[in-house]
């Protein structure tokens, strides 16, 4: 049967950098891996086809070769196990997973296996409310959590006082079993030991063997100032303790902030409505506007419209991570009162005469155009 063309199988022009070579295997190895897509033979097979294709075109001296000759510079002398050399698994491959996937690859020729590592502690989440001026000054809050921390009794073992784990006899205390699948090996997580290459025969009975137990406690957790709702921190090592001297997870505070009833945040500014009188938009005055620091000043202008914005610099939201702060936006709105007194009605009746027989030009032009339309 014939075999595709390497690059073709990796989806990259024959031009390909060796990086490009590398970013496109791990895309495929990461889509088709068998671990990913168990009992699937059709993934599994593209995944030994990306395979091959890596191991050709990321050796400069394999690609020259397949350049030259194709598939068939690898077909002589090597029983179709291999090309070129190859070891039989996957050294040199763990660099282009990472963290996504770990071990998943047998350790190079002769190096002999890779013992697995203390599981780490699981993260935790806390959803925290706090006040509109905590989220734009900053504070310190005490929460209550509940977590696992290692057992006092077995310290962290899962054994019962006086024993200790056995090596697992199905990985041999490697916490990986490996399975030779045609020219390369792939390794697994142990599934009777969970990888970590211990069997437990007699149970700790205070935490059932699982070498962590259940402990309430209480954290302080200080609230930087600028921090904003649906932001959140993080606090290192302060999650569920890990197993067999594995580390600690992290605790996620989550922050929702209150709303606040007359200031909006947008950012680090803070914008909010202050209703003035008639009178105080005509004649222009002084008044007394609530800010996050206390009362200020404001200065109206004579002759205000309603929806007038005026700015009150630096007394708005500190900038997380700085000591800048935004500014505070004032939208005046002038109140219309719904009821007056006689009197008021009287001094009014004037003030519309007045304003009837002093018209401004433009206004008189605006309702002269007004008349010509409907006539």
């Amino acid at each position: 049967m014939s075999k595709r063309d390497f690059y073709e199988v990796l989806g990259v022009a024959k031009t390909a950098t060796t990086d490009e070579i590398k970013k496109a295997y791990r895309k495929k190895a990461l889509e088709f891996h068998p671990d990913r897509n168990p009992g699937n033979k059709a993934a599994e097979e593209k995944f030994k086809e990306a395979t091959s294709a890596y191991q050709v075109l990321s050796d400069p001296d394999n690609r020259r070769k397949y350049d030259q000759f194709g598939h068939a510079a690898f077909e002589q002398a090597t029983g179709g196990a291999g090309f070129g050399g190859f070891t039989g698994d996957f050294a040199g491959f763990e660099d282009i997973f990472g963290d996504l996937f770990g071990s998943f690859f047998g350790a190079a020729a002769g190096t002999g296996a890779r013992r697995t590592r203390g599981r780490s502690g699981r993260d935790l989440k806390y959803d925290l409310e706090i006040s509109f001026e905590e989220a734009a000054f900053g504070a310190e809050k005490e929460i209550s959590i509940e977590r696992k921390v290692m057992c006092d009794s077995c310290e962290g073992t899962g054994a019962q006082r006086g024993t200790k784990p056995e090596t697992c006899s199905t990985c041999g205390g490697h916490g990986q079993v490996r399975i030779q699948q045609g020219f390369f090996t792939i390794a697994r997580t142990c599934h009777v030991c969970g990888g970590s290459g211990k069997m437990v025969k007699n149970p700790c009975g205070h935490c059932r063997g699982e070498g962590l137990k259940p402990l309430s406690s209480k954290l302080s957790v200080k609230i930087p100032p600028g921090i904003d709702h649906g932001q959140r921190l993080k606090l290192r090592g302060e999650g569920e303790s890990g197993v067999a001297g594995g580390s600690s997870g992290d605790l996620y505070v989550q922050i929702a902030v209150r709303e606040h009833p007359f200031f909006e945040r947008q950012e680090s500014e803070i914008v909010c409505e202050f209703p003035i009188p008639y009178s105080l938009a005509v004649l222009g005055g002084e008044v007394e506007v609530p800010t996050l620091d206390g009362p200020a000043s404001l200065k109206i202008p004579a002759g205000t419209e309603s929806g007038k914005v005026f700015r009150l610099r630096n007394r708005g939201v500190q900038v997380l991570g700085t000591t800048r702060r935004g500014d505070q936006h004032v939208k005046v709105v002038v109140k219309v009162p719904k009821k007056i007194s006689e009197k008021q009605r009287a001094m009014i009746e004037k003030l519309k005469e007045f304003d009837q027989e002093n018209m401004s030009e433009d206004q008189k032009g605006f309702f002269d155009k007004v008349k010509n339309i409907f006539n």
